[in-house]
């Protein structure tokens, strides 16, 4: 446990160093424990399989042009797993902006005596289109303002970069999925901003049928204030999660975790706002699939819990 502490306050104070990142810009996960690839590179190849997640996320429901993100990932090892190779595709859309996008990650992994190391690099394209013209005005709905005239359509390329390390029961990741500060349009305020994740969890054994994994995200961007997601799920016998999550200033949360057999898993979020938001929303929901190709039949595999 030691080792584990000293691994974690290294990657805090990685962060606390990093120069380039202080609005919240990126999609946000509840499960981003089971959604890491969208967040870090270096997490390809870490599930020793072919791995694919389907995430959808419907925040703030009630809210016209409220947040919807639609995400599907896929990794696997190569190369005697010294290589994980995986591909994101994902939708964005918030009000008037959609933002839909491809990308492709590599991430090279080193054995290590109770774990794997992994760095890991990331190249996309996303088209990120703005329809200003839909926007009403006024009671009439006419739109006569110059500066809501024209829509936005861009095609931006970015890349991004992380390191990971896990072990059977504890994990520990920093990336920076973003690193190009795109203009999204021609006044030099709507840019992309370079957004920090810094994510740590553990898995505790509490008897032969009963686990504890807590886990912890802290989120840095320009602009806004640290955000931090506080997690804890419990699991029976390796099959049902039931956990709970606090988003700080924004949200507490439900979360129901079922791996319904070696290689589906399934996964459902709740989100109840803590702002003044709750008397216009009806809460977030955010449902997961996970689908892992490769296992033998009837042979036992051990759960990989993140």
């Amino acid at each position: 446990m030691k080792k584990y502490i000293y691994i974690t306050l290294s990657f805090a104070m990685l962060l606390a160093f990093t120069q380039s990142s202080k609005a919240q810009q990126d999609a946000m996960y509840t499960q981003y424990m089971f959604n890491a690839l969208a967040l870090n590179p270096a997490y390809a190849g870490s599930r020793n399989v072919v791995s694919a997640t389907a995430l959808y996320r419907n925040r703030w429901t009630g809210i016209k042009g409220s947040p919807k993100t639609t995400t599907f990932t896929i990794d696997a090892p190569i190369n005697d797993k010294k290589i994980g190779l995986g591909l994101q595709v994902f939708n964005d859309q918030l009000g008037i902006t959609n933002t839909t996008g491809i990308v492709a990650i590599g991430a090279y992994r080193i054995r290590m005596d109770e774990g794997t190391l992994s760095f890991g690099l990331q190249g996309g394209i996303s088209s990120f289109r703005a329809n200003y013209q839909n926007v009403a005005l006024d009671q009439t709905g006419t739109n006569t303002d110059v500066a809501f005239q024209d829509n936005v359509n861009k095609t931006n390329f970015n890349v991004g970069t992380g390191v990971y390390y896990n072990s059977d029961k504890f994990y520990i990741g920093l990336s920076a999925p973003q690193l190009v500060p795109n203009k999204l349009s021609t006044t030099k305020l709507s840019k992309q901003e370079i957004h920090l994740f810094l994510t740590a969890g553990v898995v505790f054994n509490l008897g032969d049928d009963f686990k504890l994994k807590p886990s912890i995200m802290i989120k840095e961007v320009k602009g806004a204030p640290i955000q931090g997601d506080l997690n804890a799920m419990f699991w029976i016998k390796d099959v049902i999660g039931i956990g709970a999550q606090y988003r700080s200033n924004a949200d507490v949360s439900g979360l129901l975790e079922i791996q319904a057999s070696p290689q589906i898993r399934i996964g459902y979020a709740y989100d109840h706002s803590l702002t003044t938001l709750q008397s216009f929303n009806s809460g977030s929901h955010e449902i997961m699939l996970r689908y892992e190709f490769g296992y033998e039949k009837n042979k036992f595999i051990s759960p990989r819990f993140f």
